[in-house]
This record gives structure tokens, sequence and C-alpha cells, in this order.
């Protein structure tokens, strides 16, 4: 995907999020302490501290302050305009424009790539809040998927991590991933192969169960219990 391709994203998903807005106090199963409008707030910040590092205009992270809070029947409005704003910006940027980053990617690509799948992500919590589940886009979703396996297992490989890993099968298109630990540290690779634990289902599917909103009960798994438990124990929640 270029960098069209995630502004796009970000400005249909954004769209998507502002439309849960209907319902502000709807609880979001996937932030159990949030309710709608808070998961506007959040995500809004995000767009906004994201389009300040890429622009320039924020030099120093750990200064940035958060605009006010608008009120609940501003919200959606105010959403979208940092939907916009964010969009049109990483739209123009080249994406190897350097700037910082938390990851050893420091560049302009790397902010363009996860504010599209942050957005993504939430724009599926919103609308399942208020009972509307739709499935991510499928492109977008199996960019994720790279992206959360690169970026975000987190810590070193335990113990009892199956030594043939896991393997991720998306069956709505193109998309394949193996998951091992080698040597102590993380591998991704993207192939055909046969790991400890299977999982098939559509890349939303896919990218949902990684970020843990999705049950591993709705997908088709291939392997024990427990070696399920523990190729899904390093992966984070958002």
């Amino acid at each position: 995907m270029d960098r069209t391709d995630y502004a796009s994203a970000l400005r249909r998903d954004g769209a998507r999020m502002a439309a849960a807005a209907v319902d502000p106090t709807a609880r979001v199963t996937g932030c159990p302490d949030w309710d709608v409008a808070e998961l506007l707030w959040h995500t809004s910040r995000v767009h906004r501290f994201w389009t300040g590092i890429a622009d320039g205009s924020v030099t120093d992270p750990a200064g940035e302050k958060p605009a006010d809070r608008p009120g609940d029947a501003e919200l959606a409005d105010w959403f979208l305009e940092g939907v916009e704003r964010c969009a049109a910006t990483l739209e123009r940027l080249d994406p190897d424009l350097p700037r910082w980053t938390w990851a050893a990617q420091k560049d302009v690509g790397f902010i363009q790539r996860r504010v599209a799948q942050e957005t993504a992500v939430h724009g599926w919590d919103a609308l399942e809040a208020v009972g509307r589940e739709e499935p991510i886009e499928r492109a977008l979703a199996a960019d994720g998927i790279d992206e959360f396996l690169r970026l975000f297992v987190s810590g070193a490989p335990t113990a009892d991590f199956p030594a043939a890993g896991l393997h991720l099968h998306a069956t709505d298109g193109p998309g394949e991933w193996l998951l091992r630990a080698v040597d102590g540290a993380w591998e991704v690779t993207t192939e055909h192969a046969k790991g400890a634990v299977a999982v098939r289902g559509s890349a939303s599917d896919l990218l949902l169960l990684l970020w843990r909103r999705r049950s591993p009960d709705r997908l088709e798994v291939f392997g024990s219990p427990a070696d399920l438990a523990a190729v899904l124990a390093p992966f984070v929640r958002s």
C-alpha cells in the first residue's frame, strides 16, 4: 500500500468511526474502559499528534499538550476535522522523509501506515459498539497483519513458544504469514508453511484475532489449545 491508499483508508474508516457517535455512551468491547465518545477522543488525539510529528510542527513529542476536549455534541465534527487534516498532511508527504517515531522505522512512511491501521481497528471497535460490526477492508487488514507481527509482538520469545511457530492463512485473498522464535528473537516470513498452530480466516478476522478483538472460535484453528495459548500470549492489546 502507498500513501494515497493509507490516506483513503484513514478518511473511510474515520467516517465510519464518526458515524458511531450516534450513540456516544455505547460501551466499547475492545477497549472496556471506554465508551464511543472516549474512543473518538483518544483516536483524534492520535491523529493530531501524528499530524504534528509528520508536518514538523511538533519537535518534542513528550512536551506536546492535547487540545481541549469538545462536548459530545461537537465531538464527531471535531473528530472529522482532525481526520481530514491528518489525511491531507500524510497524503502529500514523502514516505522517506525522516521523522521521530517510537519504532525502529523513523520516517513518515511509518506514520502513514500506523495511523491508517489504528483508525481501522478503532473504527471496527466503534461500529461494533453500536451494533454495526463490519469487516476491516481486506487489503488494509492484510497489511495490518504484517505490521502487527513485525512491530507489536512484544518481548523475547518464551520457552513454551512452539518451535514450529504460528501460521496465519487469509482465506479471502493473498496472504500467509509464519511467526517463529529463532535464536531468541522473532522471525516473520510470508510463506506457505506448517506451524505448530495454524489459523485460517478472512484477513479482517485474522487481524482482529491478533488485536484480541476476535475469539479464536470464530476462525478455523489447527493445533492444540495449549499451543494456541502460547502463540497468542506475546500479543499486546490496544
